[in-house]
C-alpha cells in the first residue's frame, strides 16, 4: 500500500493573526466608506431641516424634525424643473454620440490594422487627461463667432470631446477581448464588417458599452465648468449651474434648499450606478488579465 501525505495543519496561533487581520482589513473599509459617505450624508440631512433649525445651527447629527418642503420649494419657488430637463437632454443625447463613435473608433484600433495604433492610442488619452478649464477660452472664442453661446445644445460637442477619449479607450480594451471568430463568421454568412460590429460584437459587448455610456453620462450630467462658460440665462441653465444660484437672497444663503437640489442631482446617478455596478466593474476589469 502506497502512503498518503498527509498535509500537516496550520498551527492554531496563526487563526488569531487571520482573524485580527481580517478585523482590521474591515475597520479600513468602513472608516474610508465612513469619510466617503459622511460629507453626502451631512448633505441629506441639512436637506431635511427647515429654515428656523437651519438658522439655529447644528445640535446633534440627526436633523429635530424631518421636512420635504425643501424639495417641494425647490420645485415650486425655483422652478428647477427646467434645469433637470435641459441637463437631461445634453447628457443623453452626448452620451449616444459618445458611444456611437467611440465604438467605431474603439474597434478600429482593436481590429483594423491601424498604422500607429499605439501611438493613436497614447493620444486618446492624453486627449482625455487634459484640463478642461485650458479648453475653455478657445472654445469660447470659437461658440462666440458661430453664434453658439448661450444655448444647451452647443455643450453636447463640448461635453463629446471630453467624454470621447475615455469611453474609447474603454471599448477598445474590452473589444480587444472578444473572440474574431465571432465577426468572421458573420462576414462569411454575408455580413459587412459594420454590420458584424452592431449586430454581433456590441451585443457581446454589452458590460463595457454600459461602462462607457454611464461614464459619458456621469460627466456630462456633473459638468459645471463649460456650463457656466457657455451658458448665460436661466432659461438655458443645466441643474449644476442653476444650484448655484438657489436659496440666496441679500442677507442669507439657505444651504437648505441647495442641498436639496443636490440631492435630487444625485440621485438618479447613484440609483443608475447602483442597478448597473456589475456591469460597470466588468467594463473597468476587461483586458486586465489575458
Amino acid at each position: 500500500m502506497t502512503a498518503v501525505a498527509v498535509r500537516p495543519r496550520a498551527p492554531a496561533r496563526r487563526w488569531p493573526r487571520l482573524v485580527w487581520r481580517q478585523a482590521l482589513l474591515y475597520l479600513a473599509v468602513l472608516v474610508v466608506l465612513g469619510v466617503a459617505l459622511f460629507p453626502f450624508y451631512w448633505i441629506v440631512r441639512t436637506s431635511l431641516e427647515t429654515t428656523a433649525e437651519f438658522s439655529q445651527g447644528v445640535s446633534s447629527l440627526l436633523p429635530p424634525h424631518l421636512t420635504f418642503q425643501n424639495f417641494v420649494n425647490v420645485f415650486k419657488q425655483e422652478h428647477f424643473g427646467r434645469p433637470l430637463l435641459n441637463s437631461a437632454i445634453v447628457s443623453l443625447a452626448t452620451t449616444f454620440v459618445t458611444i456611437v463613435f467611440s465604438s467605431l473608433a474603439g474597434y478600429a484600433l482593436a481590429r483594423l490594422p491601424v498604422r500607429g495604433g499605439g501611438a493613436i492610442l497614447g493620444f486618446i488619452l492624453l486627449a482625455g487627461f487634459f484640463p478642461p478649464l485650458a479648453m475653455v477660452g478657445p472654445l469660447f472664442l470659437v461658440y462666440r463667432d458661430f453664434g453658439f453661446i448661450d444655448s444647451i445644445y452647443p455643450l453636447i460637442i463640448v461635453y463629446f470631446v471630453y467624454t470621447l477619449p475615455i469611453a474609447t479607450w474603454l471599448l477598445k480594451n474590452f473589444f480587444a477581448q472578444i473572440p474574431k471568430d465571432l465577426e468572421e463568421a458573420a462576414m462569411v454568412d454575408g455580413a459587412t464588417r459594420l454590420q458584424a460590429l452592431w449586430r454581433v460584437v456590441i451585443p457581446v459587448a454589452v458590460p463595457g458599452v454600459f461602462t462607457a455610456a454611464i461614464l459619458s453620462f456621469i460627466l456630462a450630467w456633473n459638468d459645471f465648468t463649460f456650463a457656466v462658460s457657455f451658458i448665460t440665462s436661466s432659461p438655458h441653465f443645466t441643474a449644476p449651474l442653476a444650484i448655484v444660484n438657489y436659496g440666496q437672497s441679500q442677507f442669507q444663503i439657505f444651504y437648505n434648499l441647495i442641498d436639496a437640489a443636490v440631492v435630487i442631482v444625485t440621485l438618479p446617478v447613484a440609483g443608475l450606478v447602483l442597478l448597473a455596478q456589475r456591469r460597470i466593474v466588468t467594463g473597468l476589469t476587461a483586458g486586465a488579465l489575458k
